[in-house]
């Protein structure tokens, strides 16, 4: 699949794309999954071709954001903080509150997630390959 044949269309409407090889971003998700009974997510390791593709189709240079939480909800892309934000509201229940700290200035919430970003191997330690879901979950992944 080319990035000339990626669609919003073709895409869920709800998206995560995450760093496959990083521990806190593979514990994001599957707290995404286990909060998500109905499977309304969707998700794509950054380094896959699906991950790679989506970001070219938005215009953004996918090397360079392996550091980030991609959300692409309902064919809007939301990096960083804005992200993990609409993702927490769109999962609902307790989690939906979360969004209230988007009253926080993007720029100041951005500066904490790029803090976390820059050192999330070194706290949560990184695999040497992206996770591989299991065959009841190989459904949800692109």
């Amino acid at each position: 699949m080319s990035s000339d044949h990626i669609s919003d269309k073709l895409l869920p409407e709800r998206l995560v794309l995450f760093d496959g090889v990083c521990n806190l971003c593979n514990a994001s998700v599957q707290f995404v999954i286990r909060h998500d009974p109905e499977g309304r997510f969707r998700f794509a390791a950054l380094q896959s071709e699906v991950g790679q593709e989506v970001l070219r189709a938005h215009g953004l240079a996918a090397d360079q954001l392996f550091d980030s939480f991609v959300y692409l909800r309902e064919g809007q892309l939301y990096q960083r903080s804005a992200a993990a934000l609409y993702l927490l509201r769109d999962l609902g229940g307790i989690w939906r509150l979360l969004y209230a700290f988007v009253i926080i200035p993007r720029p100041v919430r951005d500066a904490v997630y790029d803090v976390v970003a820059k050192y999330r191997y070194k706290w949560f330690g990184k695999r040497d390959s992206c996770m591989v879901p299991t065959a009841e979950l190989r459904g949800r992944f692109l």
